[in-house]
């Protein structure tokens, strides 16, 4: 107790060091803050470039939406790819609206048919693959770029969402290929997927889906590609984005530096805003940068930093204007009693703190022989391991009371989540779990103090985390854990990458790891127990008719009473089977620098650094 006491006032003493050396800067940038929701500042000198800079703590895995897996990577191509919809920056509640089609599609009245017509005028930027010719944006691009999630060649692990929507004719086109084992024929007609005319496409599902187009708003997972590209870079076209977005890669040092600069070909497009009307805040942004064409930066400078404490002190020493989610072991530091703290604001420092929609969980391998099945003494042994871990204990201690304890798979922020809704996901009861354990046969024969299964066989546990200390400080409190239920516990450390890939192959027996959604929608977290998801989504594997039933019943209807039934049953099975152990969901507390300008946290728009701006003179001068 005492070395960590000392620990915490050498922190302290090192925030004072540095917060000294930035007083200077204090009433400066306090005045930037307060006239930047009113007055539009001074334009910087053109030799000074405006570069947004912040660092990511996971590496990315590639920036091809057809291979994309992970957060981080969807960040980047979101910014380089053009989806046709997209989600307004300000609005709130969420609100969709056209980016690249002229206009909202046409639904049928059964959700079944869906016309998108794409604007004329829009361009790729420059490649060699276009052969020195502009190479304009058409509805056969966003076709094609569809299509390849179907293709067995890349992969996907996002064609869970375009196979639960049943788009008619794909899932035989490539089983077609699968069975033959020949190339995906993206040339032959699909009922579902085709286009009418250059510039508009006609989506058709064998049932209703009233929330597809939130599909269509993800420039990361639909966002177009031109098949030229991809055929001109084969396997490597991860490594060279080429899109119709407001950025393009210019820089690439894998798990260190992303550098994306302004696409000099990104069509006209203006700042135009409607925040709510009673948000102060948000009004005076959308004031402030409205009829500015987009995007308002000219870089984004992205590192990856891994471990919290490296990443923290780059934000405090001016090195990072954007510091996305304080980390948990320096909250104390950063906004006590969930405040920003006086030193902190006295730099004009901007602060946004909200719950994420997003969970934090654990899953189990279902098809894994110690902890998967859905036969009652393995169901008996997860929930009792579930009943085991101290969700309270790792809020207070691992994450500083920046999370709140989960009661299912659905998080806040997304239609289908109940506050009201209490489970036993949350319940820490070592001695309920120790009576699962003995009441199934889970007990210590050999008197070693540990207890095997109930043939009398080894019981070990294997836990999948990575090298990071808020992992190593979650393993520590599983190792606690477990041995006070007398279970032993292995953890099998990797980077997060390989730890994905294991986990896409079905090998992991545990793994704990965080699901962010797409949309704002509880069948982006549902889609986590659909039996034909596994390998994808449903990293657990899980397999249940009941709850499949139940998810396919709940997708065709729309949102209403009906429907959140249906949600509520389903969120009470994965309970009751626990699959998934869902500790937390996490509250984000987003920090910026003085000079940037514009900021403002929307849970589903990944390509907020079109919106947002840089005072480059005061950024260069707090660098220094």
């Amino acid at each position: 107790m005492g070395a960590k006491r000392a620990l915490r006032v050498a922190w302290w003493a090192v925030a004072a060091s540095l917060l000294t050396t930035w007083a200077t800067l204090a009433t400066r940038a306090t005045a930037a803050e307060a006239d930047a929701a009113a007055a539009p500042a001074a334009a910087p000198p053109k030799t000074l470039p405006k570069t947004l800079r912040y660092a990511f703590p996971v590496a990315e895995t590639s920036f091809d939406p057809a291979q994309i897996s992970d957060l981080y990577s969807r960040t980047v191509a979101a910014g380089i790819f053009d989806a046709p919809l997209e989600f307004a920056y300000l609005a709130r509640p969420v609100r969709l609206r056209p980016n690249t089609a002229a206009a909202m599609p046409e639904v049928s009245a059964d959700h079944r048919t869906f016309t998108v017509r794409i604007q004329p005028g829009i361009f790729f930027d420059d490649d060699p693959a276009f052969g020195g010719k502009p190479r304009e944006l058409t509805a056969a691009d966003y076709v094609y770029s569809i299509k390849r999630h179907y293709d067995p060649r890349w992969k996907s692990g996002n064609l869970y969402i375009l196979e639960n929507a049943k788009i008619l004719g794909l899932s035989e086109l490539r089983k077609a290929a699968l069975d033959a084992k020949k190339p995906f024929d993206y040339d032959t007609p699909v009922e579902g997927l085709r286009t009418l005319d250059r510039y508009t496409l006609q989506i058709r599902l064998a049932e209703p889906s009233p929330r597809f187009v939130y599909n269509l708003a993800d420039g990361s997972f639909t966002g177009a590609l031109a098949r030229e590209v991809v055929e001109a870079y084969g396997d490597k076209v991860g490594e060279h984005p080429v899109g119709t977005g407001p950025f393009r890669l210019a820089q690439w040092q894998r798990s260190s530096r992303i550098v994306l600069a302004k696409n000099p070909h990104y069509r006209e497009v203006r700042y135009d805003e409607q925040p709510p009307s009673g948000d102060a805040r948000r009004v005076a942004i959308a004031a402030k940068f409205k009829g500015r064409r987009l995007p308002l930066i000219d870089r984004v400078q992205i590192s990856i930093i891994e471990e919290a404490q490296p990443r923290w002190l780059s934000f405090l020493n001016a090195e990072q204007d954007l510091l996305e989610g304080v980390p948990g072991e320096f909250a104390d530091l950063a906004i006590p009693n969930n405040r920003l703290a006086p030193n902190l604001a006295k730099r004009g420092i901007g602060m946004q703190r909200l719950p994420r929609a997003d969970i934090s969980f654990t899953y189990f391998g279902m098809e894994h022989s110690l902890v998967g099945g859905n036969a009652p003494d393995k169901v008996a042994l997860r929930r009792a391991i579930a009943l085991a871990v101290d969700v309270p204990r790792e809020i207070a201690l691992v994450r500083r009371g920046q999370a709140i304890p989960a009661q299912s798979v659905v998080a806040p922020g997304v239609w289908g989540y109940d506050a009201a809704f209490k489970s036993e996901m949350s319940e820490h009861s070592l001695p309920r779990a120790k009576a699962l354990l003995d009441l199934y046969g889970y007990v210590d024969r050999d008197g070693d103090g540990w207890r095997e299964q109930p043939d009398g066989s080894p019981l070990v546990l294997e836990y999948a985390t990575s090298p990071d200390q808020t992992s190593r400080q979650l393993a520590e409190l599983w190792q606690k854990n477990m041995s006070a239920l007398g279970l032993r516990i292995e953890f099998k450390v990797a980077k997060w990458p390989e730890q994905l890939k294991a986990s896409r192959a079905g090998k992991l027996m545990m793994w704990g790891v965080g699901w962010s959604a797409g949309q704002p929608d509880a069948d982006s977290f549902l889609a986590l127990g659909y039996g034909p998801n596994k390998g994808q989504a449903n990293h657990a594997r899980f397999q249940l008719a009941a709850f499949d039933e139940l998810y396919e019943r709940q997708r065709v209807l729309p949102d209403g009473p009906q429907r959140a039934a249906l949600i509520a049953q389903a969120k009470k099975l994965l309970i009751a089977y626990m699959p998934y152990k869902v500790h937390v969901h996490r509250i984000g507390t987003d920090l910026w620098q003085p000079w940037l300008l514009g900021f403002e946290r929307n849970l589903f728009v990944r390509d907020f650094w079109k919106y947002v701006d840089i005072d480059a003179a005061l950024q260069a001068e707090g660098s220094r």
